[in-house]
């Protein structure tokens, strides 16, 4: 142990509130990341859920599985499926109200004809449960009536108004629009985790642009930003807020830590003069005292960690804090936390705390120790 560690052991750091103070800080900072990175995460997979993480599409409906090049988009690593799919507005009626809906026909076992997976919303909306039957038209050139049966009523992670979606058998959505079984209105592409699905998209349509014969419909691909940029305009929002958060708490702690250490520094003057008089540099005594401030600080770290690491287990598993999803477009508040964020959080967390304690260290240099020992 080097003599400054030694010295920095023997001192005591009486400054609680400080130490409660980046205890709080530090809980606030990683709840906010883990509220960030939650919001990100169900969101995006409610989205991916709903429409693919990238759709490949024309400029007119349908578009066949047969194009001559379809079989190259699928052999990108970072692809886990290509599924076509046919979108149709309706109106569903329950027994005694009415909806608008988004019907999507995906592909089911032909025994599943006429059956329909609801949202949980629609089915108390529509007061509709599973062996219900329930009547949608569809309005087109004219409008067309289908009858289906609820197979299964589900939760769906983006739980509002505009996402109300059926699914049905995509036989049956193909029949309704005269298409062949190779004809839908787009493909839904179903990344892998950590996919970048711009560049694959990019990458998508080049493929599709330089292998396209003349008489064939070239598909162009499209991520889910692009269909939903107010979401993620929102999530980018939310970005910004959790920045400026860790920034203030960040700045709260250290100025907290600042009082604690001057505090330490008033009711050691006299050690610092001894410490002087015995020959040891005013860089020397700094480290001294940060070292006290440093543990200080490791102690609240790893409190408010704790607390929000607990906070994020209990809300993850029972969703205790509930949201309006009509304005937060999820019915809890979804937690997620990234280790490596929080590594890097902490970290520069604590490295701007320390680099804020430097300035109190300053008044060691203008202790005299011939008054300081003279006094005691």
């Amino acid at each position: 142990m080097s003599v400054e560690g030694f010295i920095a052991s023997r001192l005591r750091f009486k400054g609680r509130l400080a130490v409660i103070a980046i205890a709080v800080s530090f809980f606030v900072m990683i709840i906010s990341l883990a509220i960030s990175g939650g919001f990100r995460a169900e969101i995006r997979r409610g989205l991916s859920s709903l429409s693919g993480d990238i759709r490949l599409l024309s400029s007119e409906e349908p578009v066949s599985s047969s194009l001559s090049y379809f079989s190259k988009l699928g052999e990108f690593d970072v692809v886990e499926s290509i599924t076509p799919v046919i979108w149709k507005p309706g109106i569903a009626k329950g027994p005694d109200d009415i909806s608008g809906v988004l019907v999507k026909g995906v592909p089911m076992p032909d025994s599943c004809s006429l059956q329909a997976r609801i949202p949980s919303r629609l089915a108390r909306k529509l007061q509709l449960n599973e062996g219900d039957t329930f009547t949608t038209w569809f309005v087109d050139e004219k409008v067309r009536a289908r009858r289906f049966t609820v197979s299964e009523v589900f939760e769906s992670l983006i739980d509002t108004d505009e996402f109300l979606t059926i699914e049905v058998p995509l036989a049956d959505m193909q029949r309704l629009c005269g298409w062949d079984s190779t004809e839908c209105s787009n493909f839904e592409v179903m990344l892998k985790d950590g996919a970048d699905a711009d560049v694959t998209a990019f990458s998508m349509s080049l493929v599709a642009y330089g292998n396209a014969k003349e008489d064939e419909d070239v598909l162009r691909a499209s991520t889910a930003r692009e269909k939903y940029p107010q979401l993620f305009d929102w999530l980018d929002l939310i970005d910004v807020n959790v920045a400026a958060i860790i920034l203030l708490m960040i700045v709260v702690a250290g100025f907290n830590m600042i009082s604690g250490l001057l505090i330490l520094l008033f009711r050691h003057i006299s050690t610092i003069g001894m410490l002087k008089s015995l020959g040891m540099g005013n860089k020397a005594i700094a480290k001294v005292f940060l070292n006290v401030a440093a543990r200080s600080t490791a102690i609240g770290m790893a409190i408010g960690n704790g607390a929000a690491l607990l906070f994020c287990l209990v809300q993850g598993t029972t969703h205790l804090i509930r949201l309006n999803p009509a304005n937060y477009f999820v019915s809890y508040v979804p937690v997620s936390i990234s280790i490596p964020t929080l590594l890097i959080v902490n970290a520069v967390a604590f490295g701007a705390i320390m680099l804020l304690l430097l300035i109190p260290t300053l008044f060691i240099s203008r202790v005299d120790p011939a008054e300081t020992v003279r006094v005691r």
